[in-house]
């Protein structure tokens, strides 16, 4: 079973990133109908399109930050855009580039999100997809944190005293914008790996207590995941014993329901 210092706030920080995102893309979704897109779908269905914007955020908390043309492609395709190959292999190279750049890595991710707008102005979201990516590189983090996105319309970037427009990738002062967005995404991030940790503690002390056959394959996901169906199947759990299992959870205090019904429910930290 997973050790709760080890625990990362990646998929929380994904959906808060998918969440901006729709509203970068002026889509109506939230955080609530994200997690429903994503966790409630049949396995191996097709999430939508604001599922697999989700997806996309998903992947760059889950994988090395390792750019190739083809997994630049498939992500391109999950935010709904399309660019060509010889395009996204230039990409690569640029950030190839700024892997071995003598600046602040909060500056070559500003960078590779103004080289994106400026060549596809249609395609910010991906700029700041990528933006996580290469600051991930360039200090040296085995996985990329979704950070950028989810400040991307707190005041950071917003010009003016009094807020004014918001201040886009390769816009005057996009760089000092994303030193300023990245300090505050730090310490939101700091203090969701703190509460996170703190919970996920709580739920593997308790797990000792469980009687449930397959009990600790649900713990191992809800340490795992964002969210969890109330409704899981397993090779050890019924949809009845998984019901069962939630409701004591919750008893004890070790998870919460996240989606506020009292049917197709969700479970996590």
């Amino acid at each position: 079973m997973a050790d709760a210092g080890q625990l990362q706030p990646g998929r929380r920080l994904a959906l808060s990133c998918a969440a901006a995102s729709m509203r970068l893309a002026g889509r109506a979704e939230d955080a609530a109908a994200l997690r429903d897109a994503w966790h409630l779908r049949p396995p191996g269905a097709d999430p939508g399109p604001a599922g697999a914007v989700f997806g996309a955020w998903r992947q760059l908390a889950r994988q090395p930050p390792a750019a190739t043309p083809g997994r630049l492609g498939k992500i391109f395709d999950q935010l709904g855009l399309h660019w060509d190959g010889d395009a996204l292999a230039d990409l690569c190279t640029q950030i190839e580039k700024l892997a071995v750049s003598q600046r602040s890595a909060p500056f070559d991710a500003a960078a590779i999100a103004a080289e994106v707008v400026a060549i596809r102005p249609d395609a910010e979201l991906f700029g700041w997809w990528l933006a996580d990516l290469v600051l991930a590189q360039r200090l040296g983090w085995p996985r990329p944190l979704p950070l950028l996105m989810g400040q991307v319309f707190e005041p950071a970037f917003r010009g003016g005293a009094g807020g004014g427009r918001r201040i886009r990738p390769g816009d005057k002062n996009f760089e000092r914008a994303v030193c300023i967005a990245l300090v505050a995404a730090a310490a939101d991030a700091c203090r969701l790996a703190a509460e996170l940790s703190h919970r996920a503690e709580r739920l593997i002390a308790i797990a000792p207590r469980l009687r449930a056959k397959g009990a600790g394959d649900v713990i191992q996901r809800l340490l795992d995941d964002d969210a969890v169906s109330g409704s899981l199947t397993t090779k050890n759990l019924s949809r009845f014993a998984a019901r069962r299992l939630f409701d004591r959870l919750q008893q004890l205090e070790a998870v919460r329901e996240l989606s506020g019904r009292t049917s197709f429910r969700l479970f996590g930290l």
